[in-house]
């Protein structure tokens, strides 16, 4: 039995990267994969790429509400029992679907699958790997550890849990891990499945992105498990005070750490009504060393 696996790929205005995700999609092994192509009305050069593959993929270009509404609308357009979504940026490794294929066929049970992930830079050169872990479902309110480009599921939970949320822009995938968690089984494979492509213009990355993004992770863990994890709380007011903080000061990170620490221990409380055991038992040296660490300057420590 070979099932049929959907590919989405939601885009807008990333030629100088499209070719290569098209490329990982269609140079798998795997032989019953449908993929559609999901553009935003993109002004670059990636209709040109995509006119290119016109007999390998279907593609629609269109203004749409955003990269959710992209993800809605083509997983809608497909057939598949096995669907995932690949970004513009990211690659598939060689053999990726295939071994997410035999890994549903060996646990029937599971209606989700993430495995391993790269960094990689804007060159394609492996940096980093994604901070990937065996599934815990309370452990997912503090870390996201699931990387999207990894993570496929069943068409069957993805509409039973009604898509991806419109109201959201940067927690859209971990709000999706958290739904399906919640009535599904999920199952980690440990095998490296995708890259995750870094570059200053991803809205995971980009340093003005950083406060809505935080703000929104906080939001999704609270609004899931009506708990406000420390390090999201932490993670949310470090990256309220640095925006505060005059030009001349941003420079001076260990005062951005000692503030964020003060508003942090204010907005726990308020959020949370105490002190959360989980929280407790989290506190590690290797997570304070963290303290200050951003998306930006993550994969520059492997």
């Amino acid at each position: 039995m070979k099932p049929l696996v959907s590919i989405i790929t939601p885009s807008f205005n990333q030629g100088a990267y499209i070719e290569e995700t098209i490329k990982s999609v269609l140079d798998q092994d795997y032989p019953n994969v449908e993929y559609i192509v999901v553009d935003g009305g993109s002004t670059d050069n990636t209709l040109d790429v995509l006119k290119k593959y016109d007999t390998k993929l279907k593609w629609l270009s269109e203004k749409d509400r955003g990269q959710a509404d992209a993800i809605n609308k083509g997983i809608l357009m497909t057939n598949g029992e096995i669907v995932a979504w690949l970004n513009s940026d990211d690659v598939y490794l060689p053999g990726a679907i295939q071994k997410v294929v035999n890994c549903f066929h060996q646990h029937p049970d599971v209606e989700m699958i993430y495995g391993k992930a790269y960094f990689i830079d804007t060159a394609g050169k492996i940096v980093g790997r994604y901070p990937t872990e065996p599934f815990n479902f309370e452990r997912l309110a503090m870390f996201n550890f699931i990387c999207q480009p990894s993570a496929f599921f069943k068409r069957d939970a993805f509409c039973d849990v009604g898509g991806v949320n419109l109201g959201l822009h940067y927690a859209i995938d971990y709000d999706l891990w958290i739904r399906i968690a919640q009535k599904f089984q999920v199952k980690y494979l440990a095998e490296f499945l995708s890259s995750y492509r870094f570059h200053m213009a991803s809205k995971t990355v980009a340093y003005d992105h950083a406060l809505r993004n935080h703000k929104e992770g906080l939001d999704t863990a609270l609004k899931h498990y009506n708990w406000a994890p420390a390090n999201r709380v932490y993670g949310y007011c470090y990256h309220l005070v640095e925006a505060k903080l005059p030009q001349p000061l941003k420079e001076f990170r260990i005062l951005a750490i000692a503030l964020g620490l003060l508003c942090s221990v204010v907005k726990y409380f308020q959020l949370n009504k105490g002190i959360r055991y989980p929280d407790i038992k989290a506190v590690n040296l290797k997570d304070l060393k963290k303290l200050g660490i951003r998306w930006g300057d993550l994969y520059k420590s492997y």
